[in-house]
């Protein structure tokens, strides 16, 4: 048995695997490369079960090679796809792979002096220096069609009726390549990635044999699915980004906050390092207390420092408590702009001027006309309100109507206010 492919197994972490890898990577340090497609300038959480078998493949002590595919990226992956994708150019791409790049760096370690240092590595370097007759005669010739069409996600395009153009088809030749291309310059012999991706793969590994005559292995990890069998990594706003400006830290915390007790108990195997001492210990305490959802909290703990960072991680509990009535004004004033307005998505706002706003004389000014109605219809039911003490701004409790305004803004210019225990308005001062 293999200590890596041990430490995928139990974690609910391994598909499919060919014949002899554990043997193989029994022998010493071996190289995997896996590859991203550079389609978007930032990974998605989707992306982060591959994250993580390279992850695991380098605290193994074996050496992970990053692929971005700078020319597969020009191309797009066919593999399960309905439709053709829109191609990009060069200059989108090399910005989308730097950005990959720093994200890759905070769960693979690039600047170690050990041999199973990390690599990223683009197939555009060398793909880019073949030509097109080069590539069929040197290449092409190794693989028959037949073998290319007997792949389950070509024959499955071709079945729906959509087709499939020849730049598509040609996708698994040149992933191929990719991974003769590492086997051959950088001593690479095994490929990981996800179940999807086997007959790609595979490919590689035919090419391998058959240009080289040499051995090299798959291995695969399973896609994840939620327990109700939608699409992982969605939510109402799309995807789940890594990248902060793309899906803030609050929401990205949120995310994992969310997810239901079964699925809590799958994900914090495959997206934490947590032991499994420590997850089973975990998965008790959950048991015993489910409505403290401490799995949920776990998890959402773990992934977001690892993404983001410590910091970023309190700032997101902070925001948490804060819309669920557990803070202070001191909580609430600590929020950086971009999260406090993530955390009231969609409360109702009102403006007013810094004239207006400045020539107010006690807080039930605040509701009359000027607040447009939008908090109350008028001010005797703001009066009721605030005597029956339902009415806070900034989590401090109003207790006299008449008191003038003297609330520090946040931000330097919002005002928060929470009607009765769930209702809550935002105040701009503009």
């Amino acid at each position: 048995m293999n200590p890596f492919i041990e430490e995928l197994r139990w974690r609910g972490m391994l598909q499919d695997m060919t014949p002899e890898i554990e043997e193989h990577l029994n022998k010493g340090t071996a190289s995997a490369y896996l590859g991203f497609d550079p389609t978007a300038d930032s990974l998605h959480i989707g992306h982060l079960v591959g994250v993580m078998t390279l992850l695991h493949f380098q605290r193994a002590g074996h050496k992970p090679f990053a692929l971005v595919g700078g020319a597969t990226g020009m191309i797009g992956d066919p593999s399960f796809k309905s439709a053709e994708r829109n191609l990009l150019d060069k200059q989108t791409l090399d910005h989308n792979v730097s950005c990959i790049q720093n994200q890759l760096s905070k769960f693979l370690d690039f600047k170690t002096n050990a041999d199973n240092k990390a690599e990223l590595v683009n197939n555009y370097d060398w793909m880019s220096q073949f030509s097109f007759l080069d590539f069929i005669r040197d290449v092409g010739k190794h693989i028959t069609v037949n073998y290319m069409m007997s792949k389950d996600s070509v024959k499955r395009r071709l079945e729906d009726g959509n087709g499939l153009s020849f730049t598509e088809f040609s996708y698994q030749l040149i992933q191929g390549y990719d991974f003769y291309h590492l086997w051959k310059n950088k001593n690479c012999t095994v490929q990981l990635g996800g179940s999807d991706q086997w007959g790609n793969i595979v490919t590689g590994t035919e090419l391998i044999r058959r240009m080289g005559g040499g051995s090299a292995f798959a291995l695969t990890v399973p896609l994840i699915t939620k327990a109700d069998g939608s699409k992982f990594g969605k939510t109402e706003g799309g995807s789940v980004w890594l990248d902060p400006e793309k899906t803030s830290p609050y929401a990205f915390y949120q995310f994992w906050l969310n997810v239901s007790d079964e699925d809590a108990s799958k994900y914090i195997r495959i997206f934490t390092t947590l032991d499994r001492e420590t997850i089973e210990a975990l998965e008790a305490e959950h048991a015993q207390a489910p409505h403290l959802r401490s799995l949920q909290k776990e998890i959402a703990k773990q992934v977001t420092i690892m993404v983001h960072s410590q910091e970023d991680y309190e700032m997101a509990v902070k925001a948490s408590e804060i819309l669920f009535g557990k803070s202070s004004t001191e909580d609430l004033a600590a929020l950086d702009e971009r999260t406090f307005l993530q955390v009231f998505d969609g409360v109702p706002q009102v403006k007013i001027e810094k004239s207006e706003y400045s020539a107010l004389t006690s807080i039930l000014d605040l509701f009359g006309e000027i607040s447009q109605g939008v908090i109350f219809g008028s001010k005797g039911e703001a009066r009721k309100m605030i005597q029956g003490g339902g009415l806070s701004i900034n989590k401090e409790k109003v207790a006299d109507p008449n008191a003038s305004i003297n609330f520090e803004l946040l931000q330097g210019k919002y005002l928060l206010v929470q009607k009765g225990k769930k209702n809550y308005f935002i105040v701009e001062i503009v």
